[in-house]
């Protein structure tokens, strides 16, 4: 239990995942006519914090694998609660701008650091996963909507990981997404502290291998889907 919370403390120094670093709005790129455009709500694991550059994060390798056109509205330390009021004019509601973006696809992959939010926030939390993907939804109706189950980064995983996983696949069924599970193990065996690790030097972000795993991992789900 004390490693579990000396682990949460460096998260929230560290992060929130990294949530001090300055936030800075992607802009969308150009689109080609016909091209499938993929737009990516989440946190520092779909930023790609830790990779080497951002060609290495695993939302850019399964849009380059594919030929889709990617919009990565991602941020640090964001979560469905966890940093949402403190992200400044215009990146405090990036559901609104992934519903300006008009694409084709959405992939929602938040939660993480709503874990270090939750002892104070749990009913807002389970509120805002309820209307940010019921926005989605409604502000895009002919997207098709893919809701990855939150990642995590330690073996060590608070209660509140589980209960914040079960709120967003019931809120992903709800609205008629698709819902990959199983994302939070993805690193397992391959954290900071483990012998063969998959974690950048801050020991909360994958590195280059690690991305390329999940890459790995979520090209299978994808073709499941038929993607």
């Amino acid at each position: 239990m004390h490693r579990v919370l000396g682990i949460l403390v460096i998260a929230l120094l560290a992060l929130g995942l990294t949530a001090c670093a300055p936030a800075a709005e992607e802009p969308a790129p150009s689109t080609a006519p016909g091209a499938t455009t993929v737009a990516f709500y989440g946190d520092s694991y779909t930023r790609g914090t830790g990779a080497s550059s951002s060609e290495k994060r695993w939302s850019t390798i399964i849009c380059a694998e594919r030929g889709w056109t990617e919009i990565n509205r991602s941020e640090n330390g964001l979560g469905f609660v966890n940093r949402r009021a403190g992200m400044g004019p215009g990146l405090d509601d990036i559901p609104a701008q992934v519903i300006r973006d008009e694409p084709d696809i959405v992939f929602v992959t938040m939660g993480l650091n709503d874990n270090f939010s939750y002892d104070r926030a749990a009913a807002e939390i389970r509120a805002t996963i309820d209307s940010d993907l019921d926005r989605l939804r409604q502000g895009l109706p002919r997207a098709r909507i893919i809701v990855v189950e939150p990642f995590w980064y330690t073996a060590d995983r608070p209660e509140s990981v589980d209960v914040i996983i079960g709120w967003v696949r019931d809120a992903a069924e709800r609205i008629g997404a698709d819902h990959i599970a199983g994302a939070s193990h993805w690193l397992d065996g391959h954290y900071a502290d483990d012998a063969d690790s998959w974690m950048a030097d801050d020991g909360l972000h994958p590195n280059d291998v690690g991305y390329a795993r999940i890459a790995e991992r979520m090209d299978a789900e994808l073709r499941a889907l038929g993607l």
